[in-house]
Parts: C-alpha cells; sequence; structure tokens
C-alpha cells in the first residue's frame, strides 16, 4: 500500500478507485458540497480538533482497552486479543463517529440529526449525541428490526430521539436508510444526515472512516505495547464496515498483518438467505454510491438477511470494495450457528458478551485460532451484546 493513502483516498470526487463517488440528486448533492467543505476545513482546524478529543477521553471513555483471552486461546489454539470497543459509551464503536458528526453539525449550525439504524446501535449513540450538544434526533428503523431490538429502541426514547418505524420492503435496515434519506431531502438546511456507516455518497464514506481510525491508532499501539510486536491478524466483522475500517486502517500498510473482514452468510448462501456482499455481490449503485451490491438481474438490490440487525445490508462501504479488488483484505463469511456459538462460547469462556455483528468476528477467529496455533489474532469486539440477549433466548435458547 502506499504511504500516501489517506491523501489518496478517496480522490477529490470522493472516489476509491471505481467505487463510493455521489450520485444524488442536484439539490442534494448542494447539501454535500456544503459538509465535505466543512469537514475539510472545520474538522482540521485546533478547536474542533481539541474539543473532540476531550469528548473521546472525558465522555466516550476513550482510550478502550486491548485484552488476552486467556480461555479462549487455551481451548482454540492462536493467541486472541479484543480491541474492546464494547465498553466505549454506548456499548459500540458507533460513538466514535456520532460525536463527530454532530460536533461538525454544531458548527454548521444544524438543528436536527436525521439517521437510520438496524441493530440500534448508531441510533443510540447519535440520540447520545444529540442530547449532548442539544439537538434534536430523528432515527428511521425498520419495524422488524424495531422488535428485535428493544433495548436499544427504548433507549433512544428515553435520550429523547423520534423513533420512526419503516414498514415498508423488508422492514430492516435497506428500508430504514431509503425512509431517512427521504426525510432528509425535507430541509437539508436545518437538519444533516448522519450516515451509521462508511456508505452513502462523498464524503460520507470518507468522513465516517476518520472518525473511526481512532480505534486502529489505539489497537496497534496497544497490541505492541503488551506483545512488542504487530499481530498476525485482524478480524472485523463487516456490514457496511465503520467498525472494520476503524481498525483496518491503522494496518493497511503493514503486509505482515493479514486482514480479514467477516460478513454474514446467514441461514444459506441462497438469495435472500444471508447478507454475503463481497463473496456473492457484483459492482453496483445503491442510496448514492458505488460498491459491491447484492444485486437483481435488472441492478435493483436484492433482499438480505442476517441474525445481526446490523449486518443485513445489500452493499457495503466503498473502500471495503476497493481493498477487495486489491486483495489487500480476504471478505469471509461466518454463518448464523457460527455466530451463535461464538456467542456463547465468549460470554461462558471468558465473561464478555459479544453483540451478535461482533460474534460473526469472534467465529472466524477461533476458525483462524484453531488452523494457526502458533499466530495472534486481534479481534475488532465492535459491540456488546446487552441489545441481542432477548432475542437469542427465545430464538435458539441456552446451550446445553
Amino acid at each position: 500500500m502506499a504511504t500516501n493513502y489517506f491523501k489518496n483516498y478517496p480522490n477529490q470526487e470522493g472516489f476509491f478507485e471505481q467505487y463510493g463517488g455521489s450520485f444524488i440528486p442536484p439539490n442534494l448533492q448542494k447539501e454535500m458540497e456544503k459538509i465535505t467543505d466543512a469537514y475539510f476545513s472545520i474538522s482540521k482546524s485546533h478547536n474542533f480538533i481539541s474539543e473532540l478529543r476531550s469528548i473521546r477521553k472525558h465522555y466516550q471513555g476513550r482510550p478502550t482497552p486491548v485484552y488476552f483471552c486467556n480461555r479462549l486461546s487455551t481451548k482454540y489454539g492462536g493467541r486472541i486479543y479484543l480491541k474492546r470497543e464494547d465498553l466505549n459509551h454506548t456499548g459500540a464503536h458507533k460513538l466514535n463517529h456520532c460525536m463527530g458528526e454532530a460536533l461538525l453539525a454544531k458548527y454548521l449550525g444544524k438543528k436536527k440529526l436525521i439517521a437510520e439504524t438496524g441493530a440500534g446501535q448508531h441510533g443510540v449513540a447519535l440520540a447520545t449525541a444529540a442530547a449532548y450538544f442539544g439537538l434534536e434526533c430523528e432515527i428511521h428503523m425498520g419495524e422488524v428490526d424495531i422488535i428485535k431490538e428493544h433495548p436499544n429502541v427504548v433507549k433512544m426514547q428515553i435520550l429523547g430521539a423520534k423513533v420512526v418505524p419503516v414498514s415498508h420492503g423488508l422492514k430492516t435496515l435497506k428500508e430504514a436508510v431509503d425512509s431517512a434519506f427521504g426525510a432528509y431531502l425535507q430541509d437539508p438546511e436545518n437538519s444533516i444526515y448522519c450516515i451509521g456507516s462508511v456508505v452513502g455518497p462523498h464524503p460520507f464514506p470518507m468522513m465516517v472512516r476518520d472518525f473511526q481510525r481512532v480505534v486502529g491508532i489505539e489497537a496497534k499501539e496497544q497490541f505492541s505495547e503488551m506483545t512488542g510486536e504487530l499481530p498476525d491478524n485482524v478480524v472485523a466483522c463487516v456490514g457496511g464496515g465503520s467498525n472494520a475500517m476503524g481498525i483496518f486502517s491503522a494496518f493497511l500498510e503493514d503486509e505482515e498483518c493479514k486482514l480479514f473482514g467477516v460478513e454474514p452468510a446467514g441461514r444459506s448462501f441462497e438469495v435472500g438467505e444471508h447478507a454475503a456482499t463481497m463473496s456473492y455481490g457484483k459492482p453496483g449503485i445503491i442510496h448514492g454510491f458505488k460498491c459491491y451490491l447484492l444485486q437483481d438481474e435488472k441492478g435493483e438490490p436484492s433482499p438480505v438477511y442476517s441474525v445481526a440487525s446490523g449486518l443485513d445490508y445489500p452493499g457495503v462501504g466503498p473502500e471495503h470494495s476497493m481493498l477487495k479488488d486489491m486483495k489487500r483484505v480476504s471478505y469471509v463469511t461466518a454463518t448464523d450457528d457460527e455466530t451463535i456459538d461464538a456467542f456463547y462460547e465468549l460470554s461462558r469462556l471468558e465473561g464478555v458478551i459479544p453483540a451478535l455483528e461482533s460474534a460473526h468476528a469472534v467465529a472466524y477467529a477461533l476458525k483462524l485460532a484453531t488452523e494457526n496455533p502458533r499466530q495472534s489474532i486481534l479481534v475488532n469486539l465492535s459491540g456488546r451484546g446487552d441489545k441481542d440477549i432477548d432475542f437469542v433466548i427465545e430464538k435458539y435458547g441456552l446451550p446445553k
């Protein structure tokens, strides 16, 4: 990888090679250009950086630790470490970019934050940021996910956010994005759309990645301090891909580190039974940007499914799409059953209950550890599983 990677990607038009860009209506494009200009001026200023660093330290509780899983490693082999983003305030990595986006909105004089959410972690994080800065907040969420992730819905409402149920289509993440975009278009002057991952039209894939880079910067330093070396493998789950880009960003130039993005294989590889975009998708356009996309013959997004609400998206971040073509990141999969097994293994061997999204990464890490018993594996544990426990018990029960 080039040493000036972050200056080269994306380019001025927001492209990561052929992926990314901005394919949106002219009126919305004008707003995106304002956000882009503001990001490049405001976010590089001393005042903005100082305030964000203070928030991360005194409010979010950063840095989050890297933890060695002794019992898990003893059972499966390898040396398994977790970057504990589940200990970040609100229980996931999402607050890293939400506080950045909300701070940018404050500097822009916006009054309202609008977003989509799948698992609810982005929604909770943005509602938290809105409460912190005294802004209105509106979260669009599919009805299926509202039922599935009830604890996070209650948290958003307690924090003062308006939760808008989305009842069309599959009633999950893609439809929530459609709905949130529509709401933003009604009043772009006073509101800002705070995308929940490294997806969407430029500048969002770049902005969210940059705000999430703190995860990789911390993890690399912490791992080196603990072990005196870099990890042999870095593993993260991929839906849109924000937590993965956050941790991968620090290791892109370290060729000795293998990077693995873990997508949901769901129940099978039949259409509508998985969300393994990198394995079965092809380049296409969704929500104003170009990426690998699960699509039908007409180019329309295919139905998707995952046991983890935060991963059931037919597209993926454009930077991930580029890194796949470059062969810098290996995109692999974990099934629902493997994910549930990993959920319980981490809970019972280490006392850490992971989010179902993160459990996909843990599941693949256990495979890697078994196959490579002498190697180190750093997993980005992107969120905690409080939101998932009722669903897991109801659907799968306790293990025997």
